[in-house]
């Protein structure tokens, strides 16, 4: 296990998380929780989305469940061991363990999701798999400003 809270991220995970960002905006605009996921095989994106649960009428449709699955077609594998996912939110429980399930290789989360992460419901056990890489706080400000959009306009909450 290993737990990045540097901030030494190459151009690759910029460019990265900025798509990201992109298809959380996207999401925003259709009105669903502003999510954002990309997975990178290599240096080539393999697959990307936004949260989807409002448009199919699915809980489930969260970016990084729809981006696991289209990574896992464009590899033809169930695994995603070199992979890395970039995420605007920190995962939920349901998305981390769909990650542990996936053993992807390397986790890059934006901001904090202190309400409903993986981290306030796993307590101090790694949800992951044991040679998942976990980085966090690339463009969090910029992930956590969408987020703050969303619920102040949306609904007319205030989030911290």
């Amino acid at each position: 296990m290993a737990v990045s809270r540097s901030g030494t991220f190459s151009e690759l995970d910029r460019r990265c998380m900025k798509e990201a960002l992109r298809q959380a905006r996207a999401a925003l605009v259709l009105e669903e929780v502003p999510v954002g996921a990309v997975i990178v095989a290599g240096d080539r994106i393999i697959a990307r989305s936004g949260n989807q649960v409002e448009q199919l009428k699915d809980s489930t449709a969260h970016a990084e469940i729809l981006a696991l699955t289209s990574a896992f077609h464009a590899l033809g594998s169930r695994f995603l061991e070199g992979a890395t996912i970039y995420m605007t939110l920190e995962p939920c429980l349901m998305c981390a363990g769909a990650l542990a399930s996936s053993r992807i290789g390397r986790i890059v989360y934006g901001a904090p999701d202190p309400k409903n992460g993986y981290l306030r419901l796993t307590a101090d056990r790694w949800p992951f798999h044991p040679r998942t890489v976990l980085e966090h706080g690339l463009y969090g400000a910029e992930s956590l400003s969408l987020m703050k959009e969303f619920f102040e306009t949306r609904r007319g909450d205030r989030i911290t």
